[in-house]
Formats: C-alpha cells, sequence, structure tokens
C-alpha cells in the first residue's frame, strides 16, 4: 500500500510538472509572441528547448528548499498525494480562467496545507536560519517572495530600460557607464566560479572542461553573457537607424527568451524534485525500509548537514521533460494577459523585462529560493511600463493578478487540507 502510493506521487507530481509547463507558457513566450518576433508556435518551441536544456546547467538547491517544506518525520505519503492533487486542481482551475497564478506556490501551499492537516503547524518548517550566515529558508520566506520577486524584477527591467534609453543618445558619460559595467560583470562572474580544485566531482579529466562545463559555472558564464550582449548593444545604440535599432531588438529579444526560459525550467523543475525527495523520504520513514534497500531508482536521500543528497539521474531527466513537454503544448489564455493586458509591450520592452526575469530567477536560484516565474515577469513587464509613464501600466489588471498571488497560498492550502481529509477516510 506505502509503495503504490510512493509511484502514485511521483506519476502525479509529474503530471503538475506538465501542467505547470503549459500553465506558465505564457511567462516566457507572452511578450515575444505579443512583439511578432515569433509565431505563437514557434515560441513555444523555443521555451520548451531551453526549459530543458535546464537539466545541464541548474543544481537542486530549489528542490532541496520545497523538500524541507514540511517535516518529513512528521507527515505521512497521504499528506504529500493531498498536496498534489490540491495543486494540480488550483493550477487547472487558473489556467482555465487566464489566471496567471504561481505553479510554486500552489505546490507550497498544497504541500503545507496538507501538512497542518495532519499534524499541526508545527509539521511546517516556516522558518529556518540560514548556515553560515547564508540565506534563510522555509515557508514565510517564501511568502515574503510573493512581493519580493516582482519588486526585484521591476527594479532591475526599470533599471535596464533607463539604460538602454540614454544608450540610445549619442553622448559619453552612457558609453563609459557601460564599459564600466562590462569590467565590473566579468570580476563579478570570476568571484563566482569554482575552479578545479574546488568542484568536488568533475565531470571530465581536462580541467578546462570540468571548470567550463561545471553547473555552477554555466549559470555565471549565462549572466555574463546576458549583461555582456546587452552591454555591447549599447555601446553601439547611439549610431544605429529607428529600423536597424528594432532590427536587433528582435534579435535581442531571441536571447532574453530564451534566458528567461532557462531559467523558468531550472527554477520549477526542481520543485517538483523536491516533492519526489520528500515522497521518499517519508516513505523511507513510515515503512521501516532501509534506505540501503531502496532499488538503485528511487535511491533518493535528502542533503542533511554535511551530508551530501542523493537523486537518480532519471528524476531530473523526468521533470525537465515533462514541464518542456507541457511548454509545447502552449497556455494561450494567459499569453493575452501577460502580453498585452499589463502594458502595450514592444521589443525594447521584451528584452527588457526578459532579461530582468533572466536575472532574477538566475539570482533567487543561487540563493536557493523557489520563486515565482509569474510574479518575476509580470513584475518585470510593470517595470518597463513605468519607465514610460505611471499610466501607462495597466493598474486594474496589475491589482487583479495581486488578489490571485496573495490568495494562491491559502487556498491551495485550504483546498490541499480539504482533500486530505477525504483521503483519510480511505486510505
Amino acid at each position: 500500500m506505502e509503495f503504490t502510493l510512493l509511484i502514485t506521487i511521483i506519476v502525479l507530481a509529474l503530471i503538475f510538472d506538465y501542467i505547470n509547463g503549459f500553465h506558465d507558457a505564457a511567462n516566457a513566450i507572452a511578450t515575444i509572441v505579443a512583439t511578432k518576433v515569433l509565431t505563437p508556435f514557434q515560441a513555444v518551441l523555443w521555451a520548451a528547448f531551453f526549459n530543458f536544456l535546464a537539466y545541464w546547467v541548474f543544481g537542486f538547491g530549489v528542490a532541496d528548499t520545497v523538500a524541507k517544506t514540511a517535516n518529513t518525520m512528521d507527515i505521512n505519503l497521504v499528506v504529500i498525494l493531498a498536496g498534489v492533487i490540491a495543486a494540480i486542481f488550483w493550477n487547472l482551475l487558473t489556467w482555465w480562467f487566464g489566471i496567471p497564478s504561481s505553479s510554486s506556490h500552489t505546490l507550497i501551499g498544497g504541500f503545507a496545507g496538507a501538512a497542518i492537516a495532519h499534524a499541526g503547524f508545527g509539521a511546517v518548517n516556516w522558518y529556518s536560519a540560514g548556515k553560515g550566515g547564508g540565506m534563510p529558508s522555509g515557508v514565510l520566506i517564501i511568502a515574503a517572495f510573493i512581493v519580493l520577486a516582482p519588486l526585484i524584477g521591476a527594479l532591475i527591467s526599470y533599471i535596464i530600460s533607463i539604460w538602454l534609453l540614454n544608450s540610445s543618445k549619442k553622448t559619453l558619460l552612457p558609453k563609459l557607464f557601460t564599459l564600466s559595467l562590462m569590467i565590473v560583470t566579468i570580476l563579478f562572474v570570476y568571484s563566482q566560479m569554482q575552479f578545479y580544485a574546488d568542484i568536488k566531482k568533475p565531470r571530465f579529466e581536462s580541467h578546462f572542461w570540468s571548470i567550463v562545463l561545471e553547473p555552477h559555472n554555466i549559470k555565471w558564464f549565462l549572466v555574463a553573457f546576458i549583461v555582456l550582449s546587452i552591454s555591447i548593444f549599447c555601446l553601439i545604440f547611439s549610431s544605429l537607424s529607428l529600423n536597424k535599432s528594432d532590427y536587433w531588438l528582435r534579435k535581442m529579444q531571441l536571447l532574453s527568451s530564451a534566458s528567461f526560459s532557462l531559467g523558468h525550467g531550472g527554477n520549477d523543475s526542481q520543485k517538483v524534485m523536491g516533492i519526489i525527495a520528500a515522497a521518499v523520504t517519508v516513505y523511507i520513514h513510515t515503512s521501516g525500509v532501509a534506505q540501503a534497500s531502496m532499488p538503485d531508482w528511487l535511491d533518493v536521500m535528502l542533503p542533511n548537514g554535511d551530508i551530501e543528497g542523493k537523486m537518480p539521474g532519471w528524476i531530473p531527466l523526468a521533470c525537465y521533460s515533462a514541464i518542456a513537454a507541457g511548454t509545447l503544448s502552449g497556455g494561450w489564455k494567459i499569453v493575452k494577459t501577460m502580453g498585452s493586458k499589463i502594458t502595450k509591450v514592444t521589443s525594447f520592452e521584451g528584452v527588457a523585462a526578459e532579461t530582468a526575469g533572466a536575472l532574477t530567477l538566475y539570482f533567487t536560484e543561487h540563493l536557493k529560493i523557489p520563486v515565482s516565474t509569474t510574479h518575476t515577469i509580470t513584475g518585470s513587464i510593470i517595470g518597463v511600463g513605468l519607465t514610460k509613464r505611471v499610466s501607462a501600466v495597466r493598474w486594474g489588471v496589475t491589482v487583479s493578478l495581486l488578489w490571485a498571488w496573495i490568495l494562491t497560498i491559502p487556498v491551495s492550502a485550504l483546498l490541499a487540507a480539504l482533500v486530505y481529509w477525504i483521503l483519510s477516510i480511505f486510505l
């Protein structure tokens, strides 16, 4: 019975991942479709490819945070099952009505709500101090980023927009700023890199390829590539005609959209990995099966202190494949809200918003914080709109979205609690 529940949870978690893909497809493709750089079909192919490519770029930090939403020693598999079912239901409901709610917060709310129904508020990891001065974790930190993620996205997109606008002028100061930023970016990325001696499990015998293809380093190389690409454009922007600048901005939107899709895949797929890891941990605890006797394909272990976690390769591969397949299925209802209802989007705004969204996702993933890609890109689009004028943002739509964001975690939690009580009668 316990093993059947475990397999059911894994299957439903992958279904949730697939739904997450088409529910959140609009995040990565809305602006690129709105500006007609790509057709809707081309855009979802583009986004799905980079969703899947994230498999080779990101680690499992966010997965670990999600897995520890509830104390695994205080819950059972019915709790996780109820959480996943509630998350699937809420995702489908909000997709049907075209509401760009957060799949991430749906999953967190569902997991936490079912845990509370089972063992009370003490079963949830509300707040854990960061180790060694690191970033704290817990549901309260995740909830805080309902506000912080879109604010960060808005601030970065606003700054990028102002930077681009000033670079279009034939003055020396913007060029000096751009050159200084290029130097700072290179130095910062160099300081974040892991060299051969720091890599725990080098992939290759060659020191060079082990450093270049280390996932941690790839992420920072991408940050450098994004910033330096925009910087090079800014250096020549003032010398371009209107048609030429629009041509290059449309090409750059392919880069910014790909970067955001990569961040979306890396952030959201890890959440499902975390649920699967938590389910295996709970199964071992409740069934009495020893970790050593688990089959290789289920040999999952959460990191604990100095003990490194384990995850069979098929789990991240399946999660990234599911979200990519979901993205291929589209999500056209939400595209309209994200691409046109918040503010009018051109290639200029598209580049700024998607770049800001991508950078926000990369940094929060580095801090192991599961954030909403929906909230992040919405905030980024608002930030771009503010550079024109405050009235350029349709605040009525934005307030409606904000209510959906605030209600997602508590509504998902209540749904999960209800599902848990129903399942408890039969299981």
